[in-house]
């Protein structure tokens, strides 16, 4: 079925929103008005490490292009030293070469340069085989320095976008994706259920637990985005909330990993046409999965909402769900004991089940929830405080030592 042109124009919108589509017109942009900048500037005819740095450099948030900057242009300076010093002394040959390769490596990850460790070797091998050393060498630091200087200033002028609603999408997805594998146990429960349908269910909580690591890298590509943006004010507190909402999310989706491997054994136990659960018990456990899987949903949207009245009507959605799964728990409680006094011999699984669905709703209890908060938010401000005393520490130790200079 067509789209209509206003659902067409939104979609289009909505892909030059996505990380890939902007990072690419960004950094295009950077790097011809870096090529620009630099043929008036350097002496090269094609100064083609101006824009080969603005690629580099030009990241979709402001703090890794500034880093990106700092690590670039350290990388092509050193190693325009080393091949200095080296040429000035041995010049050119198979283990003189050899000889800068090491040292560039060698300093490289001595100056902290991370991924530029090999432009750092890569520098004083161009610099080290040309006929005129000083103005060949400069001129790649100069268009470096362009390079870097100009991806920043882009990334200054035209602020790059805050990345939390990426993060927030992906979290969210991750809550649904959850919720609909415990509605798929629950309903499966009051069935006989075969080996293979349980372990795919045991497979699907794996892939689960996998899909975190793409929720963590869009979150942590949102937090660098909260870093040093003119247009963020609370940019320490929207990263602590939702760092900590993740971190709880991930205890939750391993918990259920572990609730699938728990009833994976308990089909294992049963004979073939044998239900996994009582009918009576079967029914109160998919009422409890459903309302955690609701309480999950509920607790990604309260940790992802910057609006205050929708954080409230997110936060009622949790209390109601939360509450409803105590109520429905104490019930699945009773029936579990009392079919564990019946048939003791799988006391350790029924128990097991029990304590996974005691510890999911352990996780999103909202006072857990606060104190997680604050304990987080009290360790960055002593972090800060120590990182803050040692800057003044330095300050004063500077201060005594200039002073008698001072004084004359």
């Amino acid at each position: 079925m067509p789209l209509a042109p206003g659902e067409l124009i939104a979609a289009a919108r909505r892909r030059l929103r996505e990380p890939v589509v902007e990072q690419t017109v960004r950094a295009t942009a950077a790097a011809t008005l870096s090529y620009l900048v630099a043929v008036h500037l350097s002496s090269e005819p094609a100064p083609l490490t101006a824009p080969l740095t603005a690629l580099l450099v030009v990241q979709v948030t402001l703090y890794a292009t500034l880093t990106n900057s700092i690590r670039r242009v350290t990388s092509v300076v050193v190693g325009v030293l080393i091949a200095i010093l080296f040429s000035s002394v041995v010049g050119l040959s198979w283990w003189s070469l050899a000889l800068t390769i090491l040292a560039a490596l060698t300093v490289g990850h001595f100056v902290r340069v991370d991924e530029y460790v090999n432009e750092v070797a890569i520098s004083a091998m161009l610099v080290l085989g040309v006929t005129r050393l000083a103005s060949q060498a400069w001129d790649r630091v100069l268009e470096t320095l362009i390079g870097a200087v100009v991806g920043l200033l882009f990334n200054l002028l035209f602020a790059p976008p805050v990345w939390v609603d990426t993060a927030s999408e992906s979290i969210e997805d991750l809550a649904r994706r959850a919720r609909h594998l415990l509605l798929h146990i629950g309903e499966e429960l009051s069935d006989p259920v075969p080996v293979e349908r349980a372990a795919s269910r045991l497979h699907e909580a794996r892939r689960l637990d996998q899909a975190i690591a793409g929720v963590d890298a869009a979150l942590r590509q949102a937090e660098d985005s909260l870093r040093l943006n003119p247009r963020i004010r609370e940019g320490l507190l929207s990263r602590i909330v939702l760092r900590t909402g993740l971190d709880t999310l991930e205890i939750c989706v391993v918990v259920i990993r572990v609730l699938a491997r728990s009833l994976t054994d308990l089909a294992k136990r049963r004979d073939a046409g044998e239900r996994l659960l009582d009918p009576e018990v079967a029914l109160a456990t998919e009422e409890l999965l459903g309302h955690l899987g609701g309480a999950l949903v509920s607790f990604a949207v309260l940790v992802t909402t910057q609006v205050e009245r929708n954080a409230q009507e997110a936060e009622d959605r949790l209390t109601a769900e939360l509450a409803a799964a105590w109520a429905t728990r104490e019930n699945v409680a009773q029936l579990l004991l009392r079919r564990v006094q019946e048939h003791p011999e799988a006391w350790q699984l029924h128990g097991a089940l029990l304590a996974e669905m005691d510890r999911i709703l352990d996780e999103l209890d909202l006072e857990h929830r606060s104190r997680r908060l604050m304990e987080e938010l009290d360790r960055v401000a002593m972090a800060n405080r120590a990182r803050n005393g040692r800057l003044g520490g330095a300050a004063r130790w500077t201060g005594r030592l200039v002073a008698p200079f001072g004084r004359r």
